[in-house]
């Protein structure tokens, strides 16, 4: 299957938290990245050198693929145990060879299998929705989008802190191939006559706002603490 061509949609989920909080909370957990279990510093042997607020992309793809075909297939049926063939259309079938039985009586309460060869004509349909974090690992979205939580002017916002915008690692194609991977169901061997299609519903860039702060601890060790600013929780 061949890729569709795609718009993408941009959205910027909003901060719930300003830097003054973010600060706040840093100082409360910043011990946290140099504990271990045979040290752990007290607070003022962790310096914050820096705190800076980056806006991260979570990629979302979602879609639909369809497909008939037509399958081989056998069918069974059961007939009496007198029964050694059935006339259906201008065929004959007769009951398997190790069911019949030389001497039947009406009666018997044995049956015998009649098998009928066929074709199956397969219709399919699968709807998936795929998100990947920055660096393109699969992932549960957790966040909720609507008209409170998402910024109202996203490109906007993202043109004015482009040093700070961290782009996706994975590229688009990429996405939505691992998308019609997951909703392409592998086929049996011996089909004929496959039509399929792939409809890509959705391509968005999801911005999440993250304060990243850089912490010096003991030894000069250096830590990176980050905070989900939409959720207020630390990473």
């Amino acid at each position: 299957m061949t890729l569709p061509s795609y718009d993408v949609k941009t959205i910027v989920l909003r901060k719930t938290i300003d830097e003054t909080e973010a600060m706040k909370i840093v100082e409360e957990k910043k011990t946290g990245p140099f504990k271990s279990l045979l040290s752990h510093p007290k607070k003022e042997d962790v310096h914050v050198h820096s705190l800076k607020l980056y806006y991260e992309c979570i990629l979302m793809v979602s879609g639909k693929y369809t497909a008939d075909y037509f399958r081989k297939a056998i069918h069974s049926i059961s007939v009496d145990s007198n029964v050694h063939e059935v006339s259906l259309g201008d065929g004959l079938f007769p009951v398997r060879s190790k069911s019949r039985i030389t001497k039947a009586f009406v009666g018997n309460r044995g049956k015998n299998k009649i098998d009928f060869k066929l074709e199956e004509h397969v219709f399919v349909e699968e709807e998936d929705e795929l998100t990947f974090d920055h660096h393109g690992r699969d992932i549960e979205f957790p966040y909720k989008i609507d008209s409170k939580t998402v910024e109202n002017y996203p490109q906007k916002l993202l043109e004015e802190n482009a040093e700070s915008v961290k782009k996706p690692e994975m590229a688009h194609d990429t996405a939505i191939g691992k998308l019609q991977t997951q909703l392409k169901k592998p086929l049996e061997t011996d089909v004929r006559g496959l039509n399929e299609e792939f409809v890509l519903n959705d391509i968005s860039e999801i911005y999440i706002p993250i304060f990243e702060a850089r912490l010096v601890g003991p030894k000069k060790k250096v830590e990176l603490l980050r905070i989900d600013a939409v959720r207020k929780k630390v990473f």
